[in-house]
């Protein structure tokens, strides 16, 4: 179907976080009871639930235009894909995820160097295997069906697992002796879609919304009122995103000042713009930042 864009939505921990993604770009996406195939507000898609690690491989076979998955998941499949676009957010927050290589706290272990020989528990099998192998270390690598940080030392004697804060190794008293790599989710497309116009051009435009409502999501709108002999003052306050918009108002000697700021600042630049002479300050939040 030539006007109909297959997307895959990742399927598991991720699912919450893009259906919420696609909302505040303005896609509506229902995911009910036990149907693999959402429905949206866009008579131009079909959605399909996609386990994340496995979106990459069906995305580059044609089964799906695009789709949202790990950029990890890409690398353990060697998936011959276009990469549209880098999206910072996963299951808990919008940081990139890390593969580490954990051991049991009190092992010996110190470096890859010392697990030569040794057993490995991993999902992420080939990529695990490959780095090692680059590093010349024989081990042996052994996929984990789930709940890898258990394994050690007993079933395992370290593990290559997927963090974001850390907190579940810790629980488990695992350490980490080395970072395998960073990983963020990726809108990817398949290349013979990509080399369609309409499909390219449909694929961009998500790209774009989605980028715009992700970073909306860590910027605020903030507008104020100044007296021009203010005005210079005031503008050395802001740290805009670009040069600040600035209105003239029925009083002459009045301006208001439109800007966007980074949300992390805006406690500290508040107080900066009333003792600079702002007033009627007024926050408000966004729904897409699309530069």
């Amino acid at each position: 179907m030539a006007n109909k864009l297959k997307l895959g939505i990742p399927k598991g921990s991720l699912q919450d976080a893009t259906i919420a993604l696609f909302q505040r770009a303005g896609w509506e996406i229902y995911a009910s009871g036990r149907s693999y195939f959402p429905t949206i507000n866009d008579g131009d898609i079909e959605c399909m639930l996609v386990r994340a690690q496995e979106m990459a491989r069906y995305v580059e076979h044609g089964a799906l235009d695009a789709g949202l998955t790990g950029n990890d998941w890409v690398l353990e499949n060697l998936s011959d894909v276009e990469r549209v676009t880098s999206l910072t957010y996963s299951k808990q927050s919008r940081q990139k995820v890390k593969w580490v290589l954990a051991v049991p706290e009190d092992s010996p272990f110190q470096k890859p160097e010392d697990l030569a020989g040794k057993i490995i528990a991993t999902e992420l099998v080939e990529f695990t295997k490959r780095y090692f192998a680059e590093k010349n270390i024989p081990v042996k690598v052994e996929f984990s069906w789930g709940a890898t940080e258990v394994k050690p030392p007993m079933l395992a004697d370290a593990i290559v697992e997927v963090t974001e804060t850390g907190s579940s190794l810790r629980a488990n008293r695992l350490r980490i002796i080395e970072t395998l790599m960073e990983s963020e989710t990726q809108l990817i497309a398949n290349k013979t879609a990509w080399q369609n116009d309409w499909k390219r051009e449909k694929i961009q435009n998500i790209s774009l919304m989605l980028n715009g409502a992700m970073a909306a999501q860590t910027q605020v709108g903030l507008m104020l009122n100044v007296k021009n002999e203010s005005l210079k003052d005031v503008l050395a306050v802001l740290p805009a995103l670009n040069s600040p918009t600035i209105s003239h108002l029925s009083n002459s000697e009045w301006v208001a000042v439109n800007t966007i700021l980074d949300e992390s600042t805006v406690r500290e630049v508040i107080p900066k713009l009333k003792a600079a002479g702002g007033t009627g300050i007024v926050e408000y939040p966004l729904s897409k930042v699309v530069l």
